[in-house]
């Protein structure tokens, strides 16, 4: 049995009711509960954090070291455009990782059109809404299957 670790960064907290047309109505509690249930039903564990403080995600991650975490599905919302401290953690554990973004970053202002974390990622879900969550955790599945 393997543990994969969901991170979620700043204002995620708020999904369900945060500008749920670009976001979705589903919250993050529910999220995590399905993306549980859908790893257990695969004989693995999946434990979430979410933080509005970048340090706290980056704890998590050097912490998932030593806990052998064997996957790491992030979305980190905002940061994912300005912390270059969290792609240097990633890169510090050797834990390979799913970047998600609920919505088209790409449709959306310049400054959002960056990730600093995506060079580095196994793999990148983006503009799937909620589902992403859920394709990025099949990933990470399909990958400790291998």
């Amino acid at each position: 049995m393997a543990e994969i670790l969901l991170l979620n960064g700043p204002n995620l907290n708020l999904l369900g009711t945060r500008e749920p047309e670009i976001y979705g109505r589903q919250s993050l509690a529910e999220i995590e509960t399905e993306l549980k249930a859908l790893a257990k039903a695969h004989g693995h564990q999946l434990s979430a954090v979410q933080s509005n403080a970048e340090h706290a995600l980056i704890d998590a991650i050097q912490a998932a070291k030593t806990r052998h975490v064997q996957r790491i599905i992030i979305n980190p919302g905002a940061l994912t455009h300005t912390s270059i401290a969290l792609r240097d953690a990633l890169l510090a554990v050797g834990i390979g990782f799913y970047e998600v973004h609920l919505s088209n970053i790409y449709d959306r202002e310049g400054f959002r059109q960056r990730s600093y974390l995506a060079p580095v990622a196994e793999g990148i879900v983006i503009g799937m809404g909620p589902l992403g969550y859920r394709l990025a955790l099949l990933a990470a599945l399909a990958k400790l299957a291998n």
